[in-house]
């Protein structure tokens, strides 16, 4: 952290004075990437104007890497395609920019051309301010080596070489016991555990790994079985995470197994990723009474979260989870022939293409496509080409040959998608990604089996759009609709559904919101411009969210709608957005009605003057308010003498651009006893009337603030010391008391 406050070398006169180069050196497994993780997310990155995370692993590209960076900074796809082009692009997003980069998992470097390949990568950095940084993570100190020499710099590295003995203990054990109870009741393991320490080679990968293979049995002859198994000698990574793979049921194998066809690095989705099981049959049916297929494979995923298989990231914009790069080279290898991937523009050259079940093809040669024929049991395929030249008639060859497909997923810029797509009857998950502007085709109505349907295209729709054929309602086994559309044809005959992502709903017959009055099955529901329809029937629906048109001026119209969308008690996320009522829902101010909500999130209800009691609501752990400059604070209903808990789970609170908002509550003083008991995170921007907290919340992990006008922080007396304050524009505020 000291490296990442430190300018750069101003006395330096190359072309890349402005930038601080460190690299990371270690083996695989050591935490290089970890450890980067810590840096790219601390506070003190705020202060940079920019920051890129890029994967580049064993498959260098120039292109790929600065098109990856370009995405990093604008989030979408890029479309320029020239080397040029997107160098020039990059320099311009930097220009004068502090920027933060980190180039993880570098491999190549043996060849001069590498050298010039790096070289038209970082040229275009040049440009950036003063202060700006990179940091490389790699196995080989060579290629630190080498990035040195192309950006000019003195070669700083840090090297990785593992953990202690006791330290590799201590981290094992955190995976091995989930709860640290448990321990207590298990100290007879601890012999056990150092010895399979001593085989661990201080990797944290694998104390993880082994962590995870061991908290599914706590009992010694398990442990003793691990400690047994054939886990190599010293240094032997690959055979102490292949006991991971090994340990698992075979259900779970199957699972991890189909996630080896993705590339390194490659970003899952959890509930595609889930969607993608059920459809190849991976999930067996559940024991559990009221556990659905989905339910249950977001448990098997779990499991394999449990066991550090797969690792949790975050963004401002999502979650998504990968494999580590060692673990995805060792289910690769135990996974045996039925899985495959194709990444570059090489030609087809397997020996046994009948033994292959699924495939992932990344390439811009058309040539591969067309060769595709040989895999005559495929069950999945996954393509990715994202060139402008069309594959229409390949496509066309593709859907004639591989009828056995059940899985079905293209990442390209389609004009037309062929008839031929009706001849894959066994079809169960079916995804077009950045396709242009494409209708479906009528032989799409064909495909019964289907189960999941996702269609994102890369515009708008207009309602004069032909883009669904009307009988798509004939597909009754879809458990999943993603539609960018402007409405489905009677969609209510849909009603195994159990997701539908994106409703548009029209003052036209077919075409209302009564379509979703008997699609009980619905679990996740976002509707948009809706009118009304009997949510509170539907007991499964889980995640509610609401978008209105943007209307500039009270709409009383609204408010009939919002209170006739009232849903089932069991709802557990709404988010409102762009709603022009003068006030909220009727449904909305009876806690009891809306008692099991965990998350809610309200932006651009700009009409509102009063919050409904969210405080009453006994299992809310994150609540959003922005953007809603009317609101002077929460509706309060208790008497003077009431002891009241005040939000008793809240963890997350984010309140932006509440500009009339000044008091919190008005209560007695002993009434605050049990104010914000759980919160950890406090979040306050754009509020300038807003008036102090009466007293600190016990558990504040972090607070920033941003225009607020306080003069003081009196409230703060007794914060923790290991609470993250961030403080700007709040000119009014002198002095912190108490801290």
């Amino acid at each position: 952290m000291k490296w990442l406050r430190n300018p750069s070398n101003v006395y330096q006169t190359t072309l890349n004075s402005n930038i601080s180069l460190l690299c990371i050196v270690g083996h695989g497994g050591m935490g290089k990437t970890a450890l980067l993780q810590q840096v790219y997310n601390d506070e003190m990155t705020k202060e940079l104007d920019l920051k890129m995370w890029i994967c580049v692993s064993n498959n260098f590209d120039v292109n790929r890497v600065i098109s990856n960076m370009l995405e990093s900074l604008k989030n979408e796809r890029t479309q320029l395609e020239t080397l040029d082009a997107l160098q020039k692009s990059l320099e311009s997003m930097v220009k004068s920019k502090k920027f933060l980069l980190v180039l993880d998992d570098i491999w190549n470097d043996d060849k001069e051309q590498d050298k010039n390949k790096w070289e038209n990568v970082l040229s275009p950095l040049a440009s950036g301010k003063l202060g700006s940084k990179i940091l490389v993570t790699t196995r080989m100190e060579s290629i630190a080596l080498m990035i040195s020499n192309v950006m000019k710099k003195k070669n700083e590295m840090l090297r990785l070489d593992g953990l202690k003995d006791d330290e590799c203990l201590l981290l094992l054990l955190r995976y091995a016991f989930v709860i640290v109870e448990t321990f207590n009741a298990h100290h007879n393991l601890l012999p056990t555990t150092r010895k399979i320490v001593k085989k661990l080679s201080g990797s944290p990968l694998a104390a993880r790994v082994i962590g995870g293979v061991l908290n599914s049995h706590l009992d010694e002859s398990h442990w003793i079985r691990v400690l047994n198994h054939d886990i190599g000698s010293q240094n032997d990574i690959f055979s102490v995470l292949k006991l991971s793979y090994l340990f698992l049921p075979k259900v779970l194998q199957n699972c991890l197994s189909f996630c080896s066809i993705f590339p390194q690095d490659y970003e899952f989705d959890k509930d595609d990723l889930v969607r993608m099981w059920i459809a190849l049959g991976f999930i067996q049916p559940s024991n559990i009474r009221s556990e659905t297929t989905k339910d249950a494979g977001e448990r098997y995923f779990n499991v394999l979260v449990k066991k550090s298989l797969f690792d949790k990231f975050h963004n401002k914009h999502r979650t998504y989870y990968k494999l580590h790069d060692l673990l995805h080279e060792m289910v690769r290898f135990v996974s045996g022939q039925e899985y495959f991937s194709i990444v570059g523009d090489e030609e087809l050259s397997i020996e046994n293409p009948e033994t292959i079940r699924h495939l992932y093809v990344d390439t811009k040669n058309r040539k591969v496509f067309r060769n595709m024929d040989k895999f005559k049991k495929l069950r999945s395929l996954i393509m990715t080409y994202i060139w402008m030249v069309p594959i229409f008639d390949e496509l066309t060859e593709i859907f004639k040959t591989l009828k056995s497909i059940r899985l079905l997923c293209i990442h390209a810029p389609l004009e037309e998608i062929p008839e031929e797509i009706g001849y894959l009857t066994h079809l169960r998950y079916l995804n077009f990604v950045e396709a242009l502007m494409v209708p479906l085709p009528r032989s799409v109505c064909n495909l019964y089996h289907l189960q999941f349907l996702i269609y994102d295209r890369d515009r708008k729709f207009s309602d004069d759009d032909d883009f669904l054929p009307s009988d798509l309602n004939n597909l009754r086994n879809l458990h999943y609709l993603k539609l960018s559309s402007p409405g489905m044809y009677e969609i209510g005959k849909l009603n195994a559904l159990q997701e539908l992502d994106g409703l548009y709903v029209q003052n036209l017959a077919g075409y209302r919101i009564e379509e979703l009055e008997h699609m009980n099955e619905l679990r996740i529901l976002d509707a948009k411009d809706a009118c009304k329809a009997k949510l509170c029937d539907k007991r499964n629906l889980t995640d509610l969210s609401l978008e209105w048109g943007s209307l500039e001026r009270i709409n009383h119209n609204h408010e009939n709608v919002l209170d006739n969308l009232q849903p089932h008690s069991c709802l557990k996320k709404l988010k409102i957005n762009s709603f022009k009522g003068a006030m909220s829902a009727i449904w909305m101010n009876n806690v009891h009605l809306i008692s099991n909500l965990e998350y809610i999130r309200l932006e651009d209800c700009s009409a509102w003057k009063t919050l409904p009691p969210f405080w009453q609501l006994p299992f809310l752990k994150s609540l959003y308010l922005h953007d809603m400059p009317n609101v002077e604070g929460f509706d309060y209903k208790f008497h003077e003498n009431d002891k009241i808990r005040v939000f008793p789970s809240l963890e997350v609170l984010y309140i932006k651009k509440l500009k009339a908002m000044e008091d919190w509550f008005i209560a007695t003083a002993a009434a605050y006893e049990c104010l914000f008991p759980c919160l950890t995170k406090l979040y306050l921007e754009d509020c300038p009337n807003l008036l102090e907290l009466p007293s600190c919340p016990p558990k504040l992990e972090k607070l920033e603030i941003d225009n607020i006008g306080w003069k003081d922080c009196k409230w703060l007396q007794g914060i923790s010391n290991y609470c993250s304050i961030s403080i700007r524009n709040c000119q009014n505020l002198t002095y912190l008391r108490g801290h």
